[in-house]
């Protein structure tokens, strides 16, 4: 008689390993037969505004009517020819932060640790506070690191996570 195998079963073949996180929160089509181009990527603020970061100048509404019917603003989202008129559209939401306008730069990176606070701005180390973000921060437990880059004006995607 054989001893029994002492390797874990999962190590025989079939479905085995973690599944990738989710990427898009929704993934839509739309009709735009009046869009150019073949790509498209934008940001829909809280108020419904659009800010596109790349694509054509036309408006970007049907993408954002598409998306909107299962994720309310705010979101990032990414559109992609898929024929003539028809538009494939994947967004995520997002968290917005309004942060004081007369912050400098576009990136900021807030980190907290039992060893003191970090703030980075532009990548440059920088002495200072934005209690905004520190309370942000404190959401995620006793270390945490808060990371916003500047949608428009005073308003700052905001991304956190405990340590």
């Amino acid at each position: 008689m054989t001893p029994p195998d002492p390797r874990p079963q999962w190590q025989e073949t079939g479905i085995h390993g973690i599944a990738r996180p989710r990427e898009w929160d929704a993934t839509v089509t739309a009709d735009a037969p009046d869009i150019d181009g073949d790509a498209a990527r934008f940001a829909a603020l809280p108020d419904g505004t659009l800010l596109v970061e790349e694509g054509p100048d036309q408006s970007l509404e049907p993408f954002a009517s598409a998306v909107e019917q299962t994720l309310h603003p705010p979101y990032r989202a990414r559109a992609a020819r898929q024929g003539e008129t028809l538009w494939v559209v994947q967004a995520r939401r997002i968290e917005v932060l309004q942060l004081a306008d007369e912050l400098d730069g576009d990136t900021i990176e807030l980190s907290h640790t039992a060893d003191g606070t970090t703030l980075v701005l532009d990548d440059m180390r920088s002495v200072g506070k934005i209690p905004a973000l520190e309370r942000r921060g404190e959401h995620e437990g006793p270390e945490y690191v808060v990371r916003a880059e500047r949608l428009d004006g005073d308003l700052w995607e905001i991304h956190a996570a405990a340590l």
